[in-house]
């Protein structure tokens, strides 16, 4: 079974659990808590920093790369808009083609330019690539076009299993590295030479560093604007986000597939008649992180999925100038299929609220199965 069958195919998922039988559904492990893991040592985590300092220019650019079907929803946006909003760096958001970047599960953009046009504009190349997971590791022209980033001196993001993408490129091979929980495993078959490290939410080595599932690149990018403007710079990005703590620990062991898992996936799925579609209305200004990982949260339900609607064709612009184009044109939008207003514009708090609001619709054990996809440790909510 594929990521992407389990995260973005809910029939797909079903289909297989069926075909797998009741036997090897009792034989799967019971979900289990994150335990408390120790600190990272100052010494690990001054490495991690070297290794991510700027490589080329004292304001850095970083360039955010997707194909425009299926990248990614919060591997794509969520980078973007920390880095954003930190002002530490020239950030730009590209596809490999023009026009409109339909991520997954939800939302659409214009991304800033394509990578071609980059690479006209920058012909000395990006310092830092962000490679967000993708519905395809093998598109020939991102697999290419990263490794030019990285014979040019950029320093190579994967985010999640966006991780795969950059296995694709060859870019990991002899390097330590995690991914997503999910993807561990096929990680490795098609790449042996990776060194796979548990119980951390990012790993650098040599030039690319990786996380584990969605929500890591919070503090992967929290991270990364220490390396390049130092700590107090992050921790004011830090409280901006309502994130009280970040750093690289992680206990790999909580996020497994279980038994209450797969049955989620399947109740959820079946329940079919109940399914919704959820609208949010986009407005001039919002968070696109906050709205990044509420969208993506709630299409993850397996209930439920989320549109944007606007009241005028054309893009808004969010409030670090990314454009998001509406998916329906509505005045309004039925009141019991509104994904409840962002209240709180701190991302991290909004995903927490998210995740309560989904509690209270359809109970605590969709929440938890939405978090176990977005990889979101419990301790952090």
């Amino acid at each position: 079974m594929s990521l992407r069958m389990i995260l973005w195919s809910g029939l797909g998922v079903v289909l297989v659990l069926f075909a797998a039988g009741a036997t090897w559904l009792l034989s799967l492990p019971a979900a289990s808590m994150a335990a408390a893991q120790p600190a990272i040592e100052a010494g690990e985590a001054q490495v991690t920093l070297a290794g991510l300092k700027p490589p080329k220019r004292q304001r850095p650019l970083v360039a955010v790369v997707g194909i425009n079907e299926g990248t990614e929803t919060t591997d794509y946006l969520m980078p973007y808009g920390i880095l954003r909003r930190s002002g530490v760096a020239d950030v730009v958001a590209l596809a490999t083609q023009s026009g409109p970047m339909k991520l997954h599960p939800a939302l659409q953009i214009e991304p800033d330019a394509t990578t071609a046009a980059f690479d006209v504009e920058h012909p000395d190349g990006a310092d830092y690539v962000i490679v967000p997971a993708m519905m395809r590791d093998d598109d020939a022209e991102v697999l290419a076009w990263i490794r030019s980033q990285a014979a040019k001196g950029a320093t190579v993001i994967g985010i999640c299993a966006g991780a795969k993408v950059v296995g694709a490129s060859g870019l990991l091979d002899g390097k330590r590295a995690t991914t997503h929980w999910y993807s561990v495993g096929e990680l490795g078959q098609k790449h042996p030479t990776i060194r796979y490290v548990a119980d951390r939410r990012f790993v650098v080595d040599r030039g690319v560093a990786t996380t584990t599932g969605i929500t890591a690149s919070m503090p992967m990018m929290l991270t990364l604007i220490e390396a390049i403007a130092g700590r107090d710079k992050a921790e004011a990005v830090g409280r901006d986000l309502g994130l009280a703590q970040w750093d690289a620990r992680h206990d790999s062991s909580a996020f497994k597939f279980t038994r209450s898992f797969a049955l989620t996936a399947i109740g959820n799925t079946l329940a079919f008649l109940g399914h919704e579609q959820l609208g949010i209305q986009l407005a001039s200004g919002m968070d696109e992180v906050s709205l990044a990982l509420v969208a993506d949260t709630w299409s993850r339900t397996f209930r439920s999925g989320a549109v944007t609607f606007a009241d005028r064709e054309g893009a808004i612009v969010s409030r670090d100038g990314l454009r998001i184009l509406p998916d329906k044109i509505v005045m309004d939008w039925p009141a019991k299929q509104l994904v409840p207003v962002i209240a709180d514009q701190r991302p991290a708090r909004a995903l927490d609220q998210a995740l309560r609001d989904i509690s209270a619709r359809y109970g605590v054990r969709t929440a938890d199965f939405v978090a176990t996809q977005l990889e979101y440790p419990a301790g952090a909510r």
